[in-house]
């Protein structure tokens, strides 16, 4: 059969194990379709078609990672495209969407420095500011930032006014495989935190998407540089009660693939079909 190697975390990566877990989950999907699965660390060289959806860990690698897409074969099929992912790896993504009309969640680029934040403060016009890399993911080194705190030590950061929805209504992600809706989950935060993944406390749910929440989303796919093949587009409400952008995921999202119907399979599909 076909080989196709999930990119995973280098051995002793804090989610390692995890992720060992979640491809033995690929390795059964794919077989149904005729291709046969090989883990393998993101960190070593390869020279078959890859799938990058465990990835994990990049963001704390990023010359490495950035070396991994700029040396990739153009012959070799990697999903998705190491252009597209090379584009989302930095979160000044963001400005592009916004720049041609995706509805996003507000943000400044530059340093976290004691000026630069209290530049975005005024530019947010908010009170609270969720301070991050501008390279990040899991919500690695964010931080809540209030009027008159000290500023965390970010070098390369985006800075967002903070959204109270986070708490209550929640973020919502939707998931597209080949192009077609798959399905949607709500994340919402607890016990006070603001970070919804689930070793933040964070919890999760299938949700029904409206129009507002799907046409966002599709504006965003459609602006992107280049056809994901998966991607999870996070949304949240702004203070003017809209929901926008706050993030497009198109490295290595978790799928919540359990809150959806036969997800697997149709990535399987999708993969065997462009192979």
């Amino acid at each position: 059969m076909p080989i196709v190697e999930l990119l995973t975390p280098p051995p002793g990566d804090a989610y390692a194990s995890e992720a060992a877990e979640q491809a033995q989950t690929y390795v059964d999907a794919f077989a149904r379709v005729g291709l046969t699965v090989r883990p393998r660390a993101w960190t070593d060289a390869g020279d078959a078609p890859a799938l990058a959806l465990l990835a994990w860990g990049y963001h704390l690698h990023p010359e490495r990672w950035a070396a991994l897409l700029d040396s990739w074969p153009a012959d070799v099929p990697l999903f998705n495209p190491a252009p597209l992912m090379r584009w989302n790896t930095r979160k000044t993504y963001l400005a592009e969407l916004d720049a041609a009309g995706v509805p996003t969640v507000p943000t400044w680029f530059g340093d976290a420095s004691a000026r630069s934040v209290a530049a975005a403060f005024g530019w947010l016009g908010a009170d609270e500011l969720v301070v991050k890399p501008q390279v990040s993911a899991g919500s690695h080194a964010t931080y809540r930032v209030k009027r008159g705190e000290d500023s965390p030590d970010v070098v390369d950061a985006m800075i967002q006014p903070f959204l109270p929805a986070i708490q209550d209504e929640g973020e919502y992600s939707l998931f597209y495989i080949d192009g077609a809706f798959s399905h949607a989950i709500c994340k919402v935060a607890t016990n006070g935190d603001f970070r919804i993944q689930p070793q933040f406390g964070g919890v999760n749910a299938r949700w029904e998407p409206d129009e507002e929440a799907k046409d966002v989303a599709e504006a965003a796919l459609a602006a992107a540089p280049g056809e994901a093949l998966y991607a999870r587009i996070d949304l949240l409400r702004r203070l003017d009660g809209h929901l926008a952008l706050i993030e497009f995921e198109a490295i290595e999202p978790d799928l919540y693939f359990h809150h959806g119907e036969h997800v697997l399979d149709h990535l399987a599909e999708a993969v065997s079909a462009r192979l």
